[in-house]
């Protein structure tokens, strides 16, 4: 099916002259670019927080605390980012609804643009998606659409699209080229500046996740176009292909389930996500996620989302290889969203029985690590 922005217009008729202007169309287009701007011009930089390792190690882990936006999430900035787009581009229009396919993170992030400029907003979402999620969404305007199989969501937001004349988003394809990764504050060049006065300024890795794809995309070509020693990991938890798909170069691959750790993890190979630019993968099993995410409260008492877990063990494995070699340096993982919006899963003994998932093993590796630098086989 072609959604609006797929579709390519038709060359005009030599003898014609058309003129597409609208100076009704251009104010409002103006002044919507200039709300979106304006809601960055108001939003403070991302903290970047310490997580506490032994001082002797000589190692450094930061999480960047990408909750702090207006919406909660790092989601807000690729919210922004596609908005500027699909309105440069002049795919949003003034009165048609914008319609999302997302997990629930970038859903609330664009219900609340799409309020900004005055838009209607539909978010096509997986069944499961936390209940607060829904709220947040309903909170800024915006409407659920739920969908049983999460591989139905792309054709369902199309047809939405299609059936109303609005303009289907299409994160999964337009996250890696919407934000400018060569630097304007994203996020690669907001975690560089705020390490210039660490004792290791330039990070030895920075771990992301992915579910678009794009946040990975973004920080791994800012470090290769600004010749940084940085290498980059992305954390993939169970049920996603991204793993499968890098190790062996199949763009195809798919898997026949959703993800349980909301916001990341993919059934098909996303467009966003450009393999050739990270460094490293590692497959993190979801009893891992949430053991970790459950350990970063303990160590600076706050609440995350499970993403934030599944980066933070790939980050806390990375220290452990450091520690064994003799490495010092930082390392640096994202804090993606608060935990506010999990109660009921990631921070639910219940949830967790519910789903078979038992965290203890690997709650008693991260102990491990912290208490001796060794990370158990």
């Amino acid at each position: 099916m072609t959604t609006p922005q797929q579709a390519r217009p038709h060359e005009p008729m030599a003898t014609l002259d058309v003129d597409h202007s609208d100076a009704e169309y251009r104010t409002w287009l103006k002044e919507a670019v200039r709300k979106v701007q304006a809601d960055a011009n108001r939003s403070a930089d991302t903290h970047l927080l310490r997580f506490p390792l032994p001082e002797q190690w000589g190692i450094d882990l930061y999480l960047k605390d990408e909750s702090t936006h207006p919406t909660g999430s790092l989601k807000h900035r690729l919210a922004r980012s596609l908005f500027l787009y699909g309105l440069c581009n002049g795919w949003i229009r003034r009165g048609r609804p914008v319609i999302e396919a997302s997990s629930g993170s970038t859903a609330v992030s664009e219900a609340y643009f799409a309020k900004l400029i005055g838009v209607p907003f539909i978010a096509v979402m997986p069944r499961t998606t936390s209940a607060e999620k829904c709220r947040l969404i309903e909170f800024h305007g915006g409407q659920c659409h739920f969908v049983d199989d999460p591989r139905r969501m792309y054709e369902e937001a199309a047809a939405l699209a299609a059936g109303t004349g609005g303009h289907y988003m299409d994160q999964f394809t337009y996250a890696e080229r919407a934000t400018d990764w060569r630097g304007n504050n994203n996020i690669a060049e907001s975690i560089y500046r705020q390490l210039e006065l660490e004792r290791y300024p330039e990070p030895a890795w920075i771990v992301a996740t992915a579910g678009t794809g794009g946040t990975s995309a973004t920080i791994a070509r800012y470090v290769h176009y600004m010749q940084f020693n940085t290498r980059i990991c992305v954390a993939d938890p169970e049920n996603s292909c991204f793993f499968e798909g890098w190790t062996t170069g199949d763009a195809e691959v798919t898997t026949d389930c959703g993800s349980r750790i909301e916001g990341i993890g993919r059934p098909r190979m996303e467009p966003s996500f450009v393999p050739g630019a990270v460094d490293r993968m590692m497959k993190v099993p979801d009893a891992a996620s949430v053991a970790a995410v459950r350990a970063l409260e303990r160590a600076i008492g706050r609440k995350a989302g499970g993403s934030t877990g599944t980066g933070l063990w790939s980050a806390l494995k990375i220290v452990a290889e450091m520690v064994t070699v003799g490495r010092t340096g930082s390392v640096v993982t994202l804090l993606c969203d608060h935990g506010d919006r999990y109660l009921d899963k990631y921070y639910s003994d219940a949830w967790l029985a519910d789903q078979g998932l038992d965290i203890e093993p690997y709650a008693a590796a991260v102990d491990t690590l912290l208490a001796t630098g060794v990370w158990p086989d």
